[in-house]
C-alpha cells in the first residue's frame, strides 16, 4: 500500500484518520506537537484495533515552525493535512489564528510540493463555507463560501482565509500537486484517548447538566469515523482532485433535539440534559454577557443546512444516522468518566 503523512494525528479527526489508514493497509506516518505523547497515541489506537506497530511512525513537527516537515512528508504517496493551530487563550486580534493558520497551511503544502507528494487533503470546515451569509431556505453547498468581510469569528475567517490560501498555492506554485478539501460540520463521536476535543463539549455539558437551556439554532452534524472515511475517499479518488466536499449526515439538527436523543437512547443517565429551546429574544439578550453565546450570534434563530450530495454522487461516501453517532458520544464520553 501507499505512505500517508497525517498532521495532527493525537487530535480527534487526526486519530481517527490515522486509525482508518491503519486498518485499510497503509504505512503511516504522522505529527504531533510533543513526542511525549506518542506512547499514549499507539495505545488508544492499539485498543481501538491492533495493527503492526511498524506501520506507524510519529515524528515532531510544530505547524508554527518551520523545521520538521520536510522530514515529515518525505517518501509520502499522501497527505491528510488535519492539523489546525491552537491557542491556549481566547485571541485578542483576528490575526493570532489567522496568520497561523495561513502560514501552517503554505508550509505544509511547500513541503508536500517538493517532496512529490500526489494529493494533499486538506480538512477545512462547515466554517468556511457557510458563515456570514444573510438567511436562505436552501443548503448550503460547495459552491459556497464564508463571507469573510462581515462580522464573523475568528476561527471561521482563519479556516476560509487559510482555504483560499492553499488553493492560490495549487494554481500558481504547485507544481503538479493535487489538492482536494473536506468541510465537516459539527463533528461528534467516540473518543479514541481520554482527551476532551471542543466537538464533543456541548453533549458532554448537558449530560453534566451544564446547558440549562439550549441555544436556539440547528446545524449540521457528522461521525467523527465518517469523516475519516470520507478523507481516504478524497485521497485516493481520481474524481477527488481539486475538489472540496461537505461532510454532513441528513439535514441541520436543533441543539434541543440532541438533548431529546440522548433522553431517548440514555434515559436516565441523561436526566440531567435540558428539555427546552431559549427563546431568540433571550439568547441575544444572554449573548450582551456570555462570550459563549455571543460567538453563536450570527446562528441564533437559524438553521444552517448544508449537503453531503456531491460526496456521495462522486465519492460514494455515506453517513451513519446522527442518532446513532449521538448515542455512541454520549456512551463514550460516559465510558471515559466524562459527564458522569
Amino acid at each position: 500500500m501507499t505512505r500517508v503523512l497525517v498532521t495532527g494525528g493525537t487530535g480527534f479527526i487526526g486519530s481517527w484518520c490515522v486509525l482508518a489508514l491503519l486498518d485499510a493497509g497503509h504505512t503511516v506516518r504522522t505529527t504531533v506537537r510533543d513526542p511525549r505523547r506518542e506512547p499514549a497515541l499507539r495505545s488508544w489506537l492499539q485498543a481501538a484495533a491492533p495493527f503492526d506497530d511498524d506501520r506507524l511512525t510519529v515524528v515532531p513537527a510544530d505547524l508554527g515552525q518551520p523545521h520538521g516537515w520536510d522530514e515529515a512528508v518525505a517518501d509520502c504517496d499522501f497527505v491528510l493535512h488535519v492539523a489546525s493551530p491552537t491557542l491556549r487563550q481566547t485571541p485578542t486580534s483576528d490575526d493570532e489564528l489567522m496568520i497561523p493558520a495561513r502560514e501552517g497551511v503554505l508550509r505544509v503544502l511547500r513541503a508536500a510540493r517538493d517532496a512529490g507528494v500526489r494529493r494533499v487533503v486538506l480538512t477545512s470546515a462547515f466554517g468556511a463555507i457557510g458563515i456570514g451569509h444573510p438567511p436562505r431556505s436552501t443548503p448550503f453547498t460547495e459552491e459556497d463560501w464564508t463571507d469573510v468581510d462581515s462580522d464573523i469569528p475568528p476561527y471561521q475567517r482563519s479556516k476560509t482565509l487559510a482555504e483560499r490560501a492553499a488553493w492560490r498555492f495549487i494554481e500558481d506554485d504547485g507544481g503538479g500537486l493535487e489538492l482536494a478539501t473536506v468541510h465537516p460540520v459539527g463533528v461528534l463521536g467516540p473518543l479514541l484517548g481520554p482527551d476532551d476535543p471542543p466537538s464533543l463539549r456541548l453533549v458532554r455539558r448537558m449530560l453534566e447538566g451544564r446547558v440549562p437551556a439550549c441555544p436556539p439554532f440547528g446545524m449540521g452534524y457528522v461521525d467523527v469515523r465518517d469523516v475519516a472515511d470520507l478523507h481516504l475517499r478524497a485521497m485516493t479518488s481520481p474524481k477527488a482532485a481539486g475538489e472540496r466536499f461537505l461532510a454532513v449526515a441528513g439535514h441541520s439538527m436543533r441543539v434541543v433535539d440532541i438533548a431529546r436523543t440522548l433522553h431517548e437512547r440514555l434515559g436516565e443517565r441523561a436526566a440531567k440534559a435540558p428539555t427546552r429551546e431559549l427563546p431568540v429574544w433571550f439568547a441575544r439578550a444572554l449573548g450582551l454577557v456570555n462570550p459563549e453565546v455571543r460567538l453563536l450570534r450570527h446562528q441564533l434563530g437559524r438553521d444552517l443546512d448544508a449537503t453531503s450530495a456531491k460526496a456521495e454522487r462522486l465519492l460514494g461516501w455515506r453517513a451513519r444516522p446522527i442518532q446513532d453517532t449521538i448515542e455512541d458520544t454520549a456512551e463514550s464520553l460516559l465510558a471515559h468518566g466524562i459527564g458522569n
